[in-house]
């Protein structure tokens, strides 16, 4: 594109995208954008741009992503959005632009299925319950006739069962090219199709996977790109986190003797001094989870390591593996099995040694499960290695998400993952929240930790949930919370009550939207993701700003460094933080330009506190209220509307469900 113009024609009124998508509508905030990633791709440069929900930010980057004819890398924050991507979006992109570009799917090897290690479930006979053996010979069948291996296309057998993780390999199990299947091996040809291919769509796991690739020197999964799109940013400094962590877990101890037995019992059956080993490894690692207490504990390392029952199991775990790693090295060379279960071993005593031996802004924690648990070493800052990353791949890079600033500024944003002087665009929802919703505040609400919080907030919300006829979202900031709040609510309202941990997320949003009135109870994974467009979903209660755990080893020790730095972590980092996470329940209110609805939020901080304005001005702008009547006005003149629509037959368009401000608003507001 010679023109900077010609990046915001591309989705006008006379532009490709226009003259192939019956209904097209052009918004000028989404040909802001455009231009600003066409610019950026096309200058090698780097663009943070926040786009509120609506401004269509998915055909914004993949318009001159694919016009601009480099390469370029995709990737997102979910393997939902990733499928989108890649199966509805590109392919219409593709065809309006009249291009013939090559367009490539790439997942995390756990992703595809391993023929090899397929092979060995069906004849190492570890299985013995009919429903396992059931899914195995599924998989065995669905093997015949798959061409990508993508274990997403087999929906007879559930994602959660226990027989992926046999049939799946991982950076660790894998035996690369020295495996018998590499030639006809699923992840090999969907990293091939990736290399040739102009556009790749990844997810945010599987591109820090090749940054921590590089930085090894162990090669690329991905090719060389022009451009790099990164798709819900705001989830990549937590992402980069934890890739970046070291974890040792029961599960993978244990996983890696099974797989070691049995490489051992095909090629090294007459080492029993190793097979022993194995064995008490198994009862060690129990062990040791039995010395951490209870499940559900997610705490920092210094608070139990030093506990007469921890340093031994420490210790005789630190013992096990070097036996066995010393055994499996004369073993090493029977198989290429027993090769890589040598390598596997040589790396956990490496996690082991390093934490035991801590490395400087580092933070060490454990997490207990009903019988496993997860031993993990953080890094408080990836400025640095992101930074790093980002200079040492010279291209366009271009990160955007519905939630990035706060307030008007990136700075939160941008420090975190080490990006200096970027293009900065913060783009507002087209959408008219101001005739469209309305936010509700509760009077004399108790301060969140009071006793009584709770029951105030179901005794607040009953009247909303009655005006809006069920239809709600009401989103809570910890299990604790949410269950409380189910107990009492049941007795309540006459609508249909769904409570997350009851049936799957999936199931949940599709009975909320079948039903049409139901009140849907959800924690963390029901705050962003989730999108419900309609009447379906016309009330959004939220229990607290959303200010993470101060018990968070990880936040801990943020804090605390930040602290010594002399920096101040609330305003540096929690509150940051807390108004990110409010904007993305937030959105989950207004999907289209056709939605209404009340927003609630029972947090008195946001009247009381100084600070309750930084949320304010970080969300769309929207009537206020503190008053249930003005709230039930809001529904019935929704009401009203829809009913004379009904009966005009006439669309139910923008400009008819406008509300005045001065009939729901507050005098006082």
């Amino acid at each position: 594109m010679d023109d900077e113009q010609d990046w915001k024609d591309l989705l006008g009124e006379d532009g490709p995208l226009a003259k192939a998508i019956p209904g097209f509508q052009v918004r000028l905030q989404q040909q802001d954008m455009t231009e600003a990633v066409g610019n950026a791709i096309q200058n090698h440069s780097a663009a943070v741009i926040e786009a509120g929900t609506g401004v269509g930010k998915t055909f914004a980057y993949l318009v001159p992503a694919l016009a601009s004819g480099g390469r370029v890398i995709v990737s997102t924050g979910t393997k939902t959005l990733q499928d989108q991507l890649y199966a509805k979006d590109l392919p219409v992109v593709k065809n309006s632009l009249k291009t013939d570009s090559n367009i490539a799917l790439l997942k995390g090897r756990a992703n595809y299925l391993c023929t090899y290690r397929l092979n060995r479930a069906q004849t190492d006979g570890r299985f013995d319950d009919r429903r396992t053996l059931t899914h195995l010979q599924r998989i065995a069948d669905w093997e015949m006739i798959t061409i990508r291996g993508d274990i997403s296309e087999l929906g007879s057998v559930p994602k959660e069962a226990e027989v992926w993780q046999h049939v799946t390999s991982t950076a660790d199990n894998c035996l690369g090219s020295d495996c018998e299947d590499y030639e006809g091996c699923f992840v090999v040809k969907a990293r091939r199709e990736a290399q040739e291919a102009d556009v790749v769509v990844v997810n945010h796991h599987l591109f820090f996977a090749d940054l921590a690739l590089k930085e090894e020197g162990f090669g690329e999964l991905l090719p060389s790109a022009n451009a790099v799109i990164l798709d819900e940013a705001h989830q990549l400094p937590e992402i980069a986190s934890n890739f970046f962590s070291e974890t040792i877990s029961s599960r993978q101890l244990l996983d890696l003797s099974k797989d070691t037995m049995a490489e051992v019992l095909i090629g090294a059956s007459d080492m029993g001094v190793l097979k022993d080993s194995l064995r008490e490894l198994d009862k060690c690692v129990m062990d040791l989870r039995l010395a951490m207490d209870k499940p559900g504990l997610r705490e920092p390392w210094y608070k139990i390591k030093s506990k007469p029952a921890i340093e031994r199991g420490i210790e005789d775990l630190e013992r096990i593996l070097n036996t066995i790693g010393e055994a499996l090295k004369i073993a090493a060379d029977r198989s290429k099995g027993l090769e890589s279960c040598y390598d596997r071993f040589l790396l956990q005593i490496d996690k082991l040694n390093n934490l035991n031996n801590p490395q400087a802004e580092t933070v060490q924690w454990y997490e207990t499960y009903t019988r496993s648990f997860s031993l993990v070493s953080t890094p408080l800052d990836i400025a640095g290695t992101f930074k790093k990353h980002l200079e040492g791949w010279p291209c366009a890079w271009v990160l955007t998400s519905a939630t990035i600033a706060v307030g008007s500024s990136f700075d939160h944003f941008t420090q975190r993952i080490g990006m200096e002087s970027p293009k900065e665009l913060l783009l507002d929802s087209p959408f008219d929240y101001w005739h469209h919703a309305l936010l509700y505040a509760p009077p004399d609400m108790p301060e969140p930790q009071n006793i009584d919080f709770i029951p105030a907030l179901v005794e607040s919300s009953v009247p909303v949930i009655k005006a809006s006829k069920g239809r709600t979202f009401m989103l809570f900031t910890s299990y604790r919370a949410l269950n409380e709040a189910a107990e009492l609510l049941k007795d309540e309202i006459d609508y249909p009550i769904l409570v997350q941990g009851d049936s799957s997320q999936a199931e949940m949003i599709e009975n909320f939207r079948t039903l049409g009135n139901a009140v849907l109870l959800g924690t963390n994974s029901f705050w962003e993701g989730v999108d419900v467009r309609g009447e379906a979903l016309s009330c959004v209660i939220i229990d607290k700003l959303p200010f993470a755990s101060p018990g968070d080893p990880v936040l801990e020790a943020r804090i605390k460094s930040i602290r010594e730095n002399g920096g101040n972590p609330f305003f540096e980092y929690q509150l940051p933080q807390a108004v990110i996470a409010l904007k993305q329940g937030v959105g989950r209110l207004i999907r289209d330009d056709k939605d209404t609805g009340v927003l609630m939020i029972c947090d008195p901080r946001l009247r009381t506190k100084s600070y309750g304005s930084t949320f304010l001005e970080s969300l769309p702008r929207v009537p206020k209220t503190s008053k249930i009547e003005v709230v039930e006005r809001f529904f019935e003149h929704i009401k009203t509307l829809n009913k004379n629509n009904e009966e005009d037959k006439t669309p139910q368009i923008d400009k008819s469900v406008k509300i005045k401000a001065a009939e729901i608003q507050d005098n006082d507001e």
